[in-house]
């Protein structure tokens, strides 16, 4: 239900400004949140079966081939960052920071898209429609990588333990 109503240039600047507003406040907020409340096997992030781990996303999304055009959020945030472009290391504590990162940012593009339903609140219905459908295409690209990259991770992660457990 539009509550504000503006022209259709101060609609678009809002509607800019909120976005970029939203994505750092997000943002700001979920790297302060410590790095052990993000489990892998939380609710939210374990891997579920339609998953089947990790190959749902090679198979029906053929996420290799674009995966890496995907902008990595962390190079912007300086030292609070973590680099999940490629992975830097197969030594399990960067893997298992690695899997809590992508939970982390999962968690960031899922709490980004629920704002969309706010921008109904200045714009016509089709134009919150719109903002809904942009929030889904910038987000869920993005929500799909960090749980392939994770049922990667936490696979290798317990291949990893098993080896342990043998010696």
């Amino acid at each position: 239900m539009r509550l504000i109503h503006l022209t259709t240039f101060w609609t678009v600047i809002l509607d800019i400004l909120a976005w970029f507003v939203i994505h750092m406040a997000i943002v700001l907020v979920m790297v302060r949140i410590p790095r052990d409340r993000f489990h892998p096997d939380g609710f939210i992030y374990r891997m579920k079966p339609w998953e089947k781990e990790g190959r749902f996303y090679t198979r029906v999304s053929r996420i290799r081939h674009w995966k890496s055009i995907l902008p990595d959020g962390a190079r912007w945030m300086k030292d609070r960052g973590f680099p999940k472009k490629q992975l830097a290391s197969r030594e399990m504590g960067y893997l298992t920071t690695f899997a809590a990162e992508t939970c982390r940012a999962e968690l960031t593009h899922w709490t980004t898209m629920l704002m969309a339903p706010f921008f109904f609140l200045w714009n016509k219905p089709a134009v919150g429609w719109i903002m809904i459908i942009y929030a889904l295409a910038e987000n869920l690209p993005l929500i799909m990588a960090q749980r392939y990259n994770r049922c990667r991770l936490v696979l290798l992660l317990e291949k990893y333990q098993l080896r342990g457990l043998r010696k």
